[in-house]
């Protein structure tokens, strides 16, 4: 399977989310790699930091920060893993399109703002530019950094706001991530 997990927003937490999904799918045994096609490069960092700690699972990385170079290398090395997992960088970017013409199912996190949620258009055209051009393409956006408790999650979801982009499946509320004070120190668990 082919996950990407991106948005044109920054600071949403498409990385930290990337690299999370990449370990859970190792820890259930599967072969995973993990493509940072960013230019900033942190999701190869935490996998570096993760190899260096001689963590374990061991996840593969590789960075490939434009599209024809994803395209290229997932194309020439799809049998070989389990999933796949792209993270792409917070821009419209040739990036962002390979991966969403290659993926099997798209993440797009959103923090509960105004902000971020106006984003949402710019990922649902998008979505319609990929599903244009290759079927199949399932999109969920997912609520990501909610303060704790239940106030940003249950008066965001329902809103006719979020009710527009009809090309991206709102996760339901008791989906969202929280930002919690117990993970602003998680990287060393990586």
């Amino acid at each position: 399977m082919i996950v990407a997990v991106a948005n044109t927003k920054g600071g949403v937490g498409k990385t930290t989310l990337a690299v999370q999904l990449s370990l859970a799918r190792a820890l259930a045994g599967r072969d995973v790699w993990l493509i940072d096609g960013d230019r900033q490069g942190t999701a190869m960092a935490a996998i570096a930091a993760r190899s260096e700690a001689e963590k374990q699972p061991g996840i593969a990385c590789a960075q490939y920060a434009d599209g024809p170079q994803i395209r290229a290398q997932v194309q020439q090395q799809l049998g070989k893993w389990d999933d796949i997992i792209i993270d792409v960088g917070g821009r419209d970017s040739t990036a962002l399109r390979a991966a969403l013409i290659l993926a099997d199912t798209l993440l797009v996190p959103f923090a509960p703002r105004s902000y971020d949620v106006w984003a949402l258009d710019d990922m649902a055209e998008l979505v319609d530019d990929a599903r244009s051009v290759r079927d199949g393409l399932r999109a969920f956006a997912v609520m990501n950094q909610a303060d704790p408790g239940p106030s940003q999650r249950t008066t965001l979801m329902p809103s006719p706001l979020l009710q527009r982009f009809l090309s991206l499946f709102i996760c339901p509320h008791h989906f969202a991530v929280g930002r919690l004070s117990a993970m602003q120190g998680a990287q060393d668990y990586l």
